[in-house]
């Protein structure tokens, strides 16, 4: 098995942390199938995930299976506001990601749940990389480049995204805030679409997670010119971080395991610990490294959820700025 920055300081930093946790071999739970709610459709990277921990999570839970049941729709706000409405007994739980489980009353006010209140935060999973990536026609290769580009050319760049308050979509937004520049926005419909559309030239730019772009970088059909992450990714060797010229830019497409608000503490416990398991075992680590360029994360319940308050904190002034609206 290849040996990956993910296997060292994934396992190392989040692993240990997990297994340290207090153990709750007394509870029972789970006693029958656990339904994984999925924000969105199968075979994009969120539903990739959530089936690799499915795979594993008999051998740390009874015995009991996990079932995968996608829910799309509404940017993640379907199966958001189903989640909540179920009981917290441990039996329906929800595969987090940013718009679903943080950002989605910021985006819609009329919204029927408040992501901040509807869920019980209980591990934080998984962090992927984002990309800046550019048409291979575009001249500009670096970002002091599309950034003097854009300050010549005001509004003269367009920039594909999976949709309107997507991480493709916040990602540039933020890019855009702290370089002082603007472009077009044109959303898609998926990340495929947004990739698609960039690749034949419809937008010259776009910041997809790294995974979603690796192969059409590696054959030339798009250029990765910077990485979201500061020490950057082994995936993408040489692409330097967008924080080298813009320093302190650092973000991350994030996953998680929330289960419905009021869930008791003894249970949230239980359900850490088996998905902590889960994570911290290399196989797991290994396949989102090379699935998607990502790192196990975990943790305990409370930096999942004081995590999730400081990444609303940071795109609740972007959304707002920008009058950001779901579609």
């Amino acid at each position: 098995m290849m040996s990956s920055p993910l296997t060292r300081r994934g396992l190392l930093a989040g692993g240990a942390a997990l297994l340290a946790a207090p153990a709750f071999a007394q509870s029972p739970w789970p006693d029958r199938a656990i339904r994984l709610i999925v924000p969105f459709g199968a075979g994009g990277a969120i539903d990739t995930l959530s089936r690799t921990v499915a795979a594993r999570f008999a051998e740390h839970a009874n015995g009991q299976t996990l079932v995968v049941e996608n829910r799309p729709g509404a940017g993640g706000a379907i199966a958001g506001a189903y989640t909540a409405q179920q009981r917290p007994d441990g039996l329906t739980l929800m595969m987090a990601d940013v718009g679903a489980n943080c950002i989605a009353k910021e985006m819609n006010p009329g919204l029927s749940y408040d992501p901040m209140t509807a869920f019980t935060p209980i591990i934080h999973l998984v962090k992927l990389p984002g990309g800046l990536i550019a048409h291979p026609d575009v001249p500009h290769r670096t970002v002091p480049d599309i950034i003097a580009a854009a300050k010549a050319r005001p509004e003269g760049f367009t920039f594909s995204s999976a949709g309107n308050g997507n991480g493709s979509h916040l990602f540039m937004e933020l890019f855009l805030k702290r370089a002082g520049i603007r472009m077009v926005h044109v959303p898609y419909r998926s990340g495929a679409e947004m990739v698609t559309a960039l690749v034949r030239g419809d937008a010259q730019f776009g910041f997809p997670t790294v995974s979603s772009a690796l192969n059409m970088v590696r054959d030339g059909r798009a250029r990765a010119v910077a990485v979201s992450w500061p020490d950057g990714t082994p995936l993408l060797p040489g692409v330097p971080p967008v924080a080298r010229d813009l320093p302190g830019f650092d973000t991350s497409v994030w996953h998680g395991i929330v289960a419905p608000a009021g869930m008791e503490r003894g249970l949230v416990l239980r359900i850490n610990e088996v998905f902590g398991k889960i994570a911290a075992m290399p196989e797991v680590a290994e396949a989102v490294y090379r699935q998607q360029a990502g790192r196990i994360v975990g943790g305990t319940p409370e930096e999942f959820s004081d995590f999730i308050r400081r990444d609303h904190d940071t795109w609740a002034p972007i959304i707002r700025e920008g009058n950001i609206r779901s579609e």
